[in-house]
């Protein structure tokens, strides 16, 4: 069986990478830019450090900022609309993985119309052409949205998010700079770097994962272990360390998927708008726990990638303990809440277990679930 691999055609990292978006726009013969970035990034003059440099340059760009933490299909027709008023000819994304996602969803719908209605592209859509050019800059480490195959749109009336996968949606260029990070305040950078490392624990245990999205999802657990405490403090080895862990788990899980920490984190993000990150941390150790099993070995590499020390002479039970307990410890270390009590109501587990099983993410999963199963993980969390 061929193993696919699909990642951007350029990406530039480190302190100072956004400068380099006038190189490639220069090179690429862009003539404007359509900037997506959300009305907080704009608020607090984060999207000015990319804004600044096409002005600096002479370069024409509109702002789209109609976009919300869980980006809506309101959202994406909104913005194509604008974009076709615009008259630009690319886009830069700025911001999270809600910036991103609607870049993303835009692009695809502005060069295959047939999908305008948003709902189409849900799963694996038929597109048949690469969307608009994106160049996407993160202003968060964690969704590593400017290196996957993957977006996310909250489907209003149905009170849940829609996972796309399509190879015609990367960016063509991602500029990881960890400077456009460090305005995160504490509470989003250990969400999104949580988020992270859910991405990089579920692609490494998902039932496609193989020899090379492994290379990639352990160095991605062993920077996030290492850099997420400080990051959380705004240290620059943090940030820095965050922004490359982050990328190098999406450089993976966007290749051979996720699994249900996804699954139910997706629908809490639907019905009570819950932060993805804190969703995914809060869930991610009930669901290692459930999935042991199913993971052979997996959890030693896991655990030592973590940081446990003398992993080679524990039991299965004992390396597989170490690592969901090292997961643990860092959501406790950086945060997160405990549990799904301050969220979630028990009135609707029957809705959100329909709705995690029928999400995308839940056939990757290493150990095979039902509606009955996830519906006893969300109570084991009350």
């Amino acid at each position: 069986m061929a193993q696919r691999i699909v990642l951007n055609g350029t990406s530039y990292h480190g302190s100072g990478a956004v400068a380099e978006i006038i190189t490639e726009v220069k090179a690429r013969a862009f003539q404007k830019a359509f900037v997506c970035s959300d009305p907080d990034l704009i608020k607090f003059g984060v999207t000015a450090k990319v804004t600044d440099l096409l002005d600096q340059n002479g370069l024409a760009y509109e702002i789209y900022s109609d976009i919300k933490p869980n980006p809506t299909i309101d959202n994406v027709q909104n913005g194509v609309a604008a974009f076709k008023a615009s008259g630009a000819d690319y886009i830069i994304a700025v911001g999270g993985g809600s910036s991103m996602d609607t870049a993303k969803a835009i692009g695809i719908i502005i060069t295959n119309p047939e999908f305008e209605d948003v709902r189409s592209l849900e799963g694996v859509a038929p597109t048949k052409n690469a969307c608009v050019p994106i160049l996407a800059v993160p202003t968060t480490a964690g969704t590593a949205a400017e290196v996957t195959i993957n977006y996310v749109i909250t489907d209003e009336e149905k009170n849940r998010k829609m996972v796309c996968v399509d190879v015609h949606d990367i960016p063509i260029v991602a500029f990881v700079d960890p400077d456009m990070m460090s305005t995160m305040p504490k509470g989003l950078t250990a969400a999104t770097g949580m988020d992270a490392l859910t991405h990089a624990i579920e692609g490494f245990t998902t039932k496609a994962a193989w020899e090379m999205t492994d290379m990639f999802h352990l160095k991605a657990i062993e920077i996030i272990a290492k850099s997420l405490r400080g990051a959380v403090d705004n240290t620059p080895e943090g940030r820095e360390g965050m922004a490359l862990g982050q990328y190098i788990a999406g450089m993976g899980f966007s290749n051979v998927g996720l699994g249900i920490v996804h699954s139910m984190a997706h629908p809490l993000g639907a019905l009570y708008d819950t932060p993805h990150g804190v969703a995914n941390a809060i869930i991610l150790p009930v669901v290692m726990e459930y999935n042991a099993e199913a993971t052979g070995d997996k959890y030693k590499y896991i655990a030592a990638a973590m940081g446990v020390e003398g992993t080679e002479s524990m039991s299965v039970d004992e390396y597989r303990k170490a690592a969901i307990d090292a997961v643990r410890q860092l959501s406790v270390d950086v945060g997160i809440p405990a549990d799904l009590k301050e969220i979630v109501n028990p009135e609707d587990i029957d809705f959100l277990a329909e709705s995690a099983y029928a999400d995308a993410c839940r056939p990757g999963n290493p150990k095979d679930t039902s509606v009955e199963e996830i519906a006893a993980l969300y109570r084991s969390m009350l």
